[in-house]
């Protein structure tokens, strides 16, 4: 496989032929930044964990050369920093046992670019090679930039594809900002309270984040239980740890479809029911 970025790298756990490692995939996520996987995606990570017969690919599409840092790393250059923050991917792709990692070092300026067609270029290779049934990417309202860049460029080369290689289903998660501008009625409500401790491994690996200033490994096992516990205010916890999503998979079925009429969708239906609620008790 020939990739765009010449600072690609390829890693895969148990060190089987990369082409059998890509084609076994079943769950595939394609995120902005390294740790970005272990905090949306931990859904498919966990159902694939321990499977022979499901397998968990991730796609890391920035290079991570503008993170913050302090302490050890306060004085690491852009390069330094790549390195070690590949260096941690992979430590937790073999800690999550995923069948696949590719990491495309694109910068966060090529991603914004909606004139840039290598990055979309290198997802559909990866996706008409893996054939995933289930996808994971950031939400379209995630606070970061970069992250709505990745999910908009994922959505493109998708609607690319054929309509036999694409995912069955698209789903766009948690990472800079909540989903309380979702009606409860349509969120994605992933329970990923099995296996905490892989949860806390795969974040805890991420060292120069952590240390750098970032507790990523706290504050998202602490938004799981609190996605968990305030998910109902009439019932007793179902779950452990819950992470919520937004089903994307209309935006892959009708290529048509604006994007960012569907997300105005979301909030436009946000909004009437708060509005609704208050003007009943007015």
């Amino acid at each position: 496989m020939k990739l765009n970025k010449s600072g690609t790298e390829f890693f895969v756990y148990d060190n089987i032929a990369i082409d059998k490692a890509i084609s076994r995939t079943t769950h595939m996520a394609v995120s902005a930044h390294h740790d970005d996987i272990e905090i949306m995606a931990y859904d498919g990570i966990q159902k694939c964990f321990g499977r022979a017969d499901e397998w968990f690919m991730a796609v890391v599409v920035t290079n991570g050369a503008g993170s913050p840092r302090s302490g050890v790393y306060q004085n690491y250059t852009n390069e330094e920093m790549k390195q070690i923050r590949k260096i941690e991917q992979k430590k937790a792709a073999f800690v999550g046992e995923y069948g696949f990692l590719a990491m495309l070092d694109y910068e966060s300026a090529e991603i914004k670019d909606k004139c840039n067609n290598e990055v979309v270029e290198d997802i559909m290779q990866l996706i008409s090679v893996a054939r995933p049934k289930v996808m994971y990417t950031h939400n379209l309202a995630d606070k970061h930039s970069t992250h709505v860049g990745v999910a908009l460029r994922l959505i493109r080369a998708i609607r690319e594809l054929p309509i036999d290689y694409r995912p069955e289903k698209l789903y766009g998660c948690e990472v800079w900002g909540k989903m309380d501008w979702i009606n409860d009625n349509e969120k994605v409500i992933f329970n990923v309270s099995a296996r905490p401790n892989i949860a806390q491994s795969i974040l805890g690996v991420f060292d120069s984040q952590i240390c750098g200033g970032k507790r990523y490994d706290q504050a998202v096992c602490g938004n799981r239980l609190s996605n968990a516990t305030f998910l109902s205010s009439f019932n007793v916890d179902k779950y452990s740890s819950v992470i919520y999503g937004m089903d994307l998979t209309p935006l892959i079925k009708d290529e048509n479809m604006s994007v960012s009429e569907f997300v105005k969708g979301y909030i436009d239906r946000f909004s009437k029911d708060v509005t609704g609620r208050i003007n009943k008790m007015i």
